[in-house]
Parts: structure tokens; sequence; C-alpha cells
């Protein structure tokens, strides 16, 4: 989720961006291990992580599950285009597939972006045969990640 209901303009100051780095790196690290490698106590972590968590900054905290591991055989990327029409139906019907592991709105010709987890090349024609009613689809079998998960870092 990009925005937070609670958001709080919050000044990051150089302390706040050596934890946020901590926390992409490994979100399960202790505070007392932040804290050794940014330079501060356990309470002051605790303290500033809270403030971020408030302010919308940290947004969560996830497990990683491979896909590959758990029995799915493809990830893919699929684009929609939808019908005239078919817009808001589905924004709401999306949410509702297990298959889709991250999916945005997007600009340009195409009026979504989905990442998908298939089990295999039969799964993956079912559930275009669902998306089709919707719109136009194009889809993209990915073969290896490049970059996953990078870290966010300060803008200069």
């Amino acid at each position: 989720m990009y925005y937070s209901s609670k958001h709080i303009n919050m000044k990051l100051d150089a302390l706040n961006w050596k934890i946020l780095q901590c926390l992409q790196k490994n979100a399960r690290q202790s505070n007392a291990e932040i804290g050794r490698e940014v330079g501060i106590s356990s309470p002051a972590v605790s303290e500033r992580i809270k403030k971020m968590e408030d302010a919308g900054v940290i947004n969560g905290y996830h497990t990683k599950v491979s896909p590959f591991e758990v029995g799915y055989q493809l990830t893919a990327i699929i684009t929609l285009h939808a019908f005239m029409g078919k817009l808001k139906p589905f924004l709401n019907k999306v949410k509702t597939y297990d298959e889709v592991l991250n999916c945005y709105r997007i600009t340009g010709n195409e009026n979504f972006v989905m990442e998908v987890a298939l089990k295999n090349q039969k799964h993956l024609e079912l559930f275009i045969d669902k998306l089709i009613s919707y719109g136009e689809t194009k889809t993209q079998i990915i073969l290896s990640n490049v970059i996953e998960n990078a870290a966010i870092t300060k803008a200069t």
C-alpha cells in the first residue's frame, strides 16, 4: 500500500534512514542489533521505529514465500486493458483472485499490471480465461528476478 490514512508529515533524519536500511535488509533484527549498527540504544531504536510506524513511513512487516517451493511452477506479469464499463467491476474482482501477488493500476494503454503465481501452463490458461471477460490481456512469463525488494533510500 502506497498511502496511509494515518499519514503524518515526518522528517527523517540520518539515524531514521539508517534504521530503515537495517529493517529493509532484515526486519527480524532486534532493536539492540540495530542500535549497535547505528550507534544508539535499543529503547531509542524502538521509539524511532514506533514513530515511523505511527507516521505511516513503515507500513508493515512481511514474510517472503518462494512460490516455486510451495508448488507454483510459473510466475508471470499480466497486463489488462479493461473493456468499457469493466474497470470498476475488475477492481473488485481482482481482490478475490488467489493467483494475484501484486496488482497495480497504471497509466498508458493498459489499466492494470498483475504479478501472478501459477501451478503450470494449464493454470495460466484457466486464469487468463477468467480475465478476458474484463478486458484484453498480455502475458509475460517471469524467467528470473533481476532486482527484488530493493531498499528505498533517501531521495537526493
